[in-house]
Protein backbone atom coordinates (compact mmCIF):
# COMPACT_ATOMS: atom_id res chain seq x y z
CA UNK A 1 0.00 0.00 0.00
CA UNK A 2 1.24 3.43 -0.95
CA UNK A 3 1.08 6.42 1.40
CA UNK A 4 0.73 10.08 0.53
CA UNK A 5 0.42 13.39 2.33
CA UNK A 6 -2.72 15.46 1.82
CA UNK A 7 -3.35 18.93 3.24
CA UNK A 8 -6.71 20.67 3.27
CA UNK A 9 -5.30 24.16 2.88
CA UNK A 10 -6.41 27.29 4.79
CA UNK A 11 -9.09 28.18 2.25
CA UNK A 12 -10.62 24.71 2.53
CA UNK A 13 -10.76 24.92 6.33
CA UNK A 14 -12.03 28.52 6.34
CA UNK A 15 -14.75 27.72 3.81
CA UNK A 16 -15.92 24.70 5.84
CA UNK A 17 -14.96 22.25 3.09
CA UNK A 18 -12.63 19.96 5.06
CA UNK A 19 -15.31 17.31 5.54
CA UNK A 20 -16.32 17.41 1.87
CA UNK A 21 -12.70 17.08 0.76
CA UNK A 22 -11.87 14.27 3.19
CA UNK A 23 -15.11 12.51 2.22
CA UNK A 24 -14.16 12.51 -1.45
CA UNK A 25 -10.93 10.67 -0.68
CA UNK A 26 -12.74 8.21 1.58
CA UNK A 27 -15.41 7.55 -1.05
CA UNK A 28 -12.65 6.75 -3.54
CA UNK A 29 -11.60 4.00 -1.13
CA UNK A 30 -8.46 5.52 0.37
CA UNK A 31 -7.81 4.76 4.02
CA UNK A 32 -6.88 7.44 6.56
CA UNK A 33 -3.67 6.51 8.32
CA UNK A 34 -3.12 9.79 10.21
CA UNK A 35 -4.85 13.15 10.57
CA UNK A 36 -4.56 16.39 12.55
CA UNK A 37 -5.69 20.00 12.58
CA UNK A 38 -2.76 22.36 12.92
CA UNK A 39 -1.34 25.78 12.13
CA UNK A 40 1.77 25.27 10.00
CA UNK A 41 4.72 27.23 11.42
CA UNK A 42 6.91 29.27 9.06
CA UNK A 43 9.91 26.92 9.25
CA UNK A 44 7.79 23.87 8.40
CA UNK A 45 6.13 25.70 5.49
CA UNK A 46 9.57 26.58 4.13
CA UNK A 47 10.59 22.91 4.32
CA UNK A 48 7.38 21.74 2.67
CA UNK A 49 7.68 24.15 -0.24
CA UNK A 50 11.50 24.27 -0.49
CA UNK A 51 11.26 23.02 -4.08
CA UNK A 52 9.53 26.30 -5.01
CA UNK A 53 12.05 28.62 -3.33
CA UNK A 54 13.09 31.38 -5.73
CA UNK A 55 9.94 31.16 -7.83
CA UNK A 56 7.74 34.25 -8.13
CA UNK A 57 4.89 32.72 -6.11
CA UNK A 58 6.99 31.30 -3.24
CA UNK A 59 6.55 34.12 -0.70
CA UNK A 60 2.80 34.31 -1.27
CA UNK A 61 2.52 30.52 -0.96
CA UNK A 62 4.35 30.56 2.37
CA UNK A 63 2.17 33.40 3.70
CA UNK A 64 -0.98 31.60 2.57
CA UNK A 65 -0.20 28.13 3.97
CA UNK A 66 0.72 29.63 7.37
CA UNK A 67 -2.24 32.04 7.50
CA UNK A 68 -4.84 29.76 9.06
CA UNK A 69 -5.28 26.18 10.33
CA UNK A 70 -5.03 23.26 7.93
CA UNK A 71 -6.01 19.60 8.11
CA UNK A 72 -3.00 17.38 7.45
CA UNK A 73 -3.43 13.68 6.75
CA UNK A 74 -1.74 10.59 5.48
CA UNK A 75 -3.86 8.52 3.12
CA UNK A 76 -2.99 5.04 1.99
CA UNK A 77 -4.13 2.63 -0.64
CA UNK A 78 -3.13 1.02 -3.91
CA UNK A 79 -1.73 3.79 -6.15
CA UNK A 80 -2.71 6.34 -3.47
CA UNK A 81 -0.60 9.15 -4.95
CA UNK A 82 -2.14 8.85 -8.40
CA UNK A 83 -5.66 8.50 -6.97
CA UNK A 84 -5.21 11.59 -4.77
CA UNK A 85 -3.81 13.63 -7.67
CA UNK A 86 -6.69 12.68 -9.96
CA UNK A 87 -9.27 13.33 -7.22
CA UNK A 88 -7.80 16.79 -6.56
CA UNK A 89 -7.63 17.78 -10.22
CA UNK A 90 -5.20 20.10 -12.00
CA UNK A 91 -3.42 22.75 -9.93
CA UNK A 92 -5.28 25.45 -11.84
CA UNK A 93 -8.98 24.86 -11.05
CA UNK A 94 -9.98 26.35 -14.44
CA UNK A 95 -8.12 23.46 -16.09
CA UNK A 96 -9.24 20.74 -13.67
CA UNK A 97 -11.53 18.00 -14.94
CA UNK A 98 -15.18 18.25 -13.90
CA UNK A 99 -15.89 16.16 -10.81
CA UNK A 100 -12.53 16.86 -9.19
CA UNK A 101 -12.18 18.79 -5.94
CA UNK A 102 -10.56 21.78 -7.57
CA UNK A 103 -12.93 21.93 -10.55
CA UNK A 104 -16.01 21.65 -8.36
CA UNK A 105 -14.99 23.83 -5.42
CA UNK A 106 -12.19 26.26 -6.41
CA UNK A 107 -11.66 29.12 -8.87
CA UNK A 108 -8.01 30.20 -8.61
CA UNK A 109 -4.64 28.46 -8.50
CA UNK A 110 -3.66 30.40 -5.38
CA UNK A 111 -6.76 29.16 -3.54
CA UNK A 112 -7.04 25.59 -4.79
CA UNK A 113 -8.05 24.03 -1.46
CA UNK A 114 -5.81 20.99 -1.25
CA UNK A 115 -2.20 19.82 -1.45
CA UNK A 116 -1.13 16.29 -2.30
CA UNK A 117 2.29 14.73 -2.75
CA UNK A 118 3.13 14.56 -6.45
CA UNK A 119 5.35 11.45 -6.39
CA UNK A 120 6.47 8.62 -4.15
CA UNK A 121 9.75 10.45 -3.47
CA UNK A 122 7.88 13.61 -2.50
CA UNK A 123 5.54 11.65 -0.22
CA UNK A 124 8.53 10.03 1.50
CA UNK A 125 9.89 13.54 2.13
CA UNK A 126 6.61 15.23 3.13
CA UNK A 127 4.96 12.67 5.42
CA UNK A 128 7.75 12.73 8.06
CA UNK A 129 7.60 16.53 8.14
CA UNK A 130 4.16 16.26 9.76
CA UNK A 131 3.93 12.81 11.36
CA UNK A 132 6.18 10.53 13.40
CA UNK A 133 6.05 6.82 12.57
CA UNK A 134 4.07 6.09 15.74
CA UNK A 135 1.34 8.53 14.65
CA UNK A 136 0.63 6.66 11.41
CA UNK A 137 -1.71 3.71 11.73
CA UNK A 138 -2.04 0.91 9.22
CA UNK A 139 -5.09 -1.24 9.81
CA UNK A 140 -7.45 -3.46 7.86
CA UNK A 141 -11.01 -2.38 7.13
CA UNK A 142 -13.80 -4.83 6.50
CA UNK A 143 -14.55 -2.99 3.27
CA UNK A 144 -10.99 -3.32 1.91
CA UNK A 145 -11.81 -6.61 0.21
CA UNK A 146 -14.50 -4.76 -1.77
CA UNK A 147 -12.12 -1.96 -2.76
CA UNK A 148 -8.76 -3.66 -3.39
CA UNK A 149 -8.16 -6.85 -5.38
Amino acid sequence: MERTLVIVKPDGVQRGLAGEIIGRFERRGLRMAAMKLMQIPLELAQQLYAVHKGKHFYEGLIQYITSSPVVVMVLEGKDAIEIVRRTMGATNPAQAAPGTIRADLALETGRNLVHGSDSLETAKYEVPLFFNDDEILSYPRDTDRWIFE
